[in-house]
């Protein structure tokens, strides 16, 4: 997110698509971007500008359904039925996010936390931590099919955490044989880059969830041919547009929508951001998601992972102030779960 009281940069989209328009056509369109973004300010960053109607806030309904996905510990189960979560990321200059999401994804009752990310990553992220499954086949010839081995385990996938933004045609595949598995799937950071040049990849999943921050949000918005007159209802229009797939807007306060209705979660957090927050709420949300006990689970494990985060951002920062980092906010997942969702 843009620190409070700058200006979002007039560039930063996506390169041109094929098909170039007149000069006149994207003169318009250029005028339209910078009102856009500047509308995009005031949403993300004053979200009180959030027009009355279909919204709602931190009611008790939506913790009671976050509640009612959380499953019983008993010992009657055995090791995986809480969850196997894949997460899809992991090169050399970026080995901490694919642990900060796994991690998360234990830390909030997932089972087992399997992280594919290409062979020079795996030692390193294997050290951060023994509880993880790590395996090194990203870069491998024959990724697609070491991956897809391993989706029947899976139940949820986790797509862009330290995953960079070559080799396009891999991660799409990756994403269409967890469709056709019918997994859910988030998609965070690198991952929706892709998906700003290939919106068709998860467009009308109603498993997918994305999760952009204000750049990430401006850059999918514009990628997408749809009437952005109203630009106060951007995160829904752009929900809606992506075939009603539940968007998580990150900001001041967290935006959720399906397409129909959007969901403001105003958790207090504090004003620390972490590098690596997002990588939290990423992992923990793969985990909620992957419920099918209720209407929309989608939504209401985003409201869950986004009121987590931020509890958990909150808890570590009355500990460490400053100083916070996510690695602080970790180590609150288990209180701040108690806290919100099992009192």
């Amino acid at each position: 997110l843009l620190p409070r009281g700058r200006a979002a940069p007039a560039g930063g989209g996506p390169a041109p698509r094929s098909g170039a328009r007149p000069r006149a056509a994207h003169a318009a369109d250029a005028g339209a971007g910078v009102l856009l973004r500047q509308t995009l300010v005031i949403l993300v960053l004053y979200p009180q500008a959030v027009p009355s109607g279909p919204t709602s806030g931190m009611d008790d309904d939506i913790v009671s359904l976050v509640k009612s996905i959380v499953p019983p510990l008993t010992s009657k189960k055995h090791k995986g039925q809480d969850g196997r979560i894949g997460i899809i990321g992991g090169c050399k200059d970026y080995t901490g996010a694919p642990y900060f999401a796994a991690i998360s994804a234990l830390k909030v009752g997932g089972d087992l936390s399997h992280v594919f990310c290409t062979k020079d990553a795996a030692t390193v992220i294997k050290s951060y931590s023994p509880e993880l499954i790590v395996h090194p086949v990203l870069d491998s010839p024959n990724a697609v099919e070491e991956i897809e081995k391993w989706l029947p385990r899976l139940h949820g996938l986790v797509v862009g955490p330290g995953l960079g933004r070559e080799d396009f045609l891999l991660k799409t595949e990756v994403i269409e044989r967890s469709k056709a598995r019918d997994i859910p799937i988030v998609i965070d950071a690198d991952g929706l880059w892709l998906v700003t040049h290939q919106p068709a990849v998860i467009q009308g999943y109603q498993k997918g969830i994305l999760t952009p921050n204000f750049m990430e949000f401006t850059r999918l918005f514009e990628a997408l041919p749809m009437n952005s007159s109203d630009h106060q209802r951007s995160v829904m229009q752009l929900s809606a547009a992506m075939g009603n797939l539940t968007l998580v807007l990150k900001g001041e306060q967290d935006l959720i929508s399906d397409g129909s209705k959007v969901y403001s979660c105003s958790v207090e957090g504090s004003g620390r951001r972490c590098g690596g927050q997002g990588d939290l709420l990423c992992g923990s949300m793969g985990v909620m998601a992957i419920t099918e006990i209720i209407m929309n689970p989608s939504v209401v494990a985003a409201f869950g992972a986004c009121s987590l985060t931020r509890q958990c951002n909150n808890q570590a920062f009355q500990r460490h102030g400053r100083s916070t980092t996510t690695s602080d906010m970790i180590q609150e997942i288990g209180p701040a779960f108690r806290k919100l969702f099992e009192s």
